[in-house]
């Protein structure tokens, strides 16, 4: 059994905690998630790690509210996720695999595209708050100004972290935040992602089958294999886990996809 959840990791976490309780998800004939339960606790590092069509990007879908489960239940803050305005009361964004940039957009344009939308702030304000995030993931003032298909993979990475933080979330959501990297872009993503929490407290949420990213970043760590948490844990409790297809992924020939 696991140890008691650490302490956020930062001192002043503004993160808010994550409880699903038996939370099942098919499609058609095919049983996805069979019965998750899972406590996250307010401002620490959570990574859900498993093999290709174990259910880690259907379970992160479920939290940010685009898949609806057929039974159980999401609780964000201790709130029921489908409770009305919950989205007014917690802010919460999700940084996709694929960055979800529009190329159609410049790189200030899409970071800033939610406070122009919905009109929140005056242009100069949103601007500034551009600025300041972009420098938050350590890109030049520079970039705002050019395409999304100018920059490198992990530049459009950075951007789509950039973006996601205008809004100061409480909870951040990572699908597979280093897929398609080479091996020194990815290890500046997850100091990226550390950083975050180290700097807002967020509770952040990371699927990923990047086994080096999970031990470099995670506070805890669970295993999902056939829609069901198989084990869970700090990074050495798992490590020491005699979980015989965590074993398999743990080893260097495993091939997740």
């Amino acid at each position: 059994m696991a140890s008691p959840v650490p302490p956020p990791t930062s001192p002043t976490a503004t993160g808010i905690p994550v409880a699903v309780r038996g939370l099942r998800k098919s499609f058609g004939d095919q049983a996805v998630l069979k019965g998750v339960d899972l406590d996250i606790r307010a401002g620490e590092v959570f990574v859900l790690m498993g093999p290709s069509g174990s259910g880690k990007s259907v379970f992160l879908r479920h939290l940010i509210g685009l898949e609806a489960p057929d039974t159980g239940e999401i609780l964000l803050g201790g709130e029921l996720a489908t409770s009305e305005g919950l989205g007014e009361r917690y802010r919460l964004a999700m940084v996709f695999q694929s960055g979800g940039l529009l190329n159609s957009l410049t790189v200030g344009e899409n970071v800033g595209l939610y406070l122009s939308e919905h009109q929140l702030k005056p242009t100069a304000e949103i601007a500034r708050i551009v600025a300041e995030k972009l420098a938050a993931v350590r890109l030049e003032p520079s970039v705002a100004v050019k395409y999304p298909t100018e920059l490198s993979g992990g530049m459009r990475k950075r951007v789509a972290i950039a973006r996601a933080l205008v809004t100061d979330p409480q909870l951040v959501l990572f699908d597979e935040p280093t897929s398609e990297l080479d091996p020194l872009v990815a290890l500046a993503i997850g100091r990226e992602i550390v950083g975050l929490n180290h700097r807002t407290g967020a509770t952040i949420v990371v699927v990923t089958h990047d086994r080096d990213l999970a031990f470099g970043i995670a506070d805890r760590i669970a295993f999902l294999d056939g829609g069901e948490i198989a084990a869970i844990g700090t990074p050495a409790e798992m490590r020491a886990s005699r979980h015989p297809l965590l074993q398999q992924f743990l080893a260097a020939d495993f091939k997740p996809e």
